[in-house]
């Protein structure tokens, strides 16, 4: 099976002079990681990522299961930090019921620095900020852990994360190519 190549950066950044963290907006909460959630953040991932193109990076975002067995695995993993995995949960206001419209994960690399594993907000609460306060949140988890330096990886093409990462503060240190096998890639359009 034929091969194809997606070009993807590692950004970095210090975690000693973080910027400050705005409120959340009315309506949405910070809810932290215990085991119980695992389910949400696995549906929020998928709702996330389904439609996007690092579901064809890696195949398990585009599918619910999938993404159950990635969460679980995150967390069952050695360096798993629970103070830089958060969800964000938003108040339906006809329900009164709160659903989770993003998550971000975090575990200890080798070298002892924070690693972003996913960071996704649902479509239809994007372009509100919610996504880069839950990486700030994400990052003081890891800082409270006494790392000095975090990082993360983006799909190339994911031109408005790559631009958010560098507002905050991240740059980029490598580029990377990830193979992906052609039966595995999907067309996928944009939210």
């Amino acid at each position: 099976m034929a091969l194809t190549y997606f070009k993807r950066f590692r950004m970095e950044i210090p975690l000693d002079n973080l910027p400050e963290a705005s409120p959340l907006p009315s309506g949405f909460r910070y809810c932290p990681w215990n085991a119980e959630m695992l389910k949400r953040h696995a549906e929020v991932k998928f709702q996330s990522f389904r439609f996007e193109v690092d579901a064809n990076v890696f195949p398990c975002l585009g599918d619910s299961e999938g993404c159950f067995r990635l969460m679980r695995e995150i967390s069952m993993r050695d360096g798993f930090i629970p103070a830089a995995t958060w969800l964000i949960e938003n108040e339906d206001a006809t329900t009164a019921n709160w659903r989770p419209v993003a998550t971000v994960q975090g575990v200890r690399d080798r070298d002892g620095n924070g690693s972003i594993q996913n960071l996704g907000v649902v479509p239809g609460f994007r372009g509100l900020g919610i996504g880069a306060l839950l990486l700030l949140k994400a990052l003081d988890g890891f800082r409270q852990q006494g790392m000095p330096r975090a990082s993360l990886e983006v799909t190339s093409q994911n031109i408005g994360a790559i631009r958010l990462y560098e507002r905050l503060g991240f740059r980029i240190a490598a580029t990377v190519y990830k193979a992906v096998e052609m039966g595995t890639v999907q067309t996928t359009t944009q939210a």
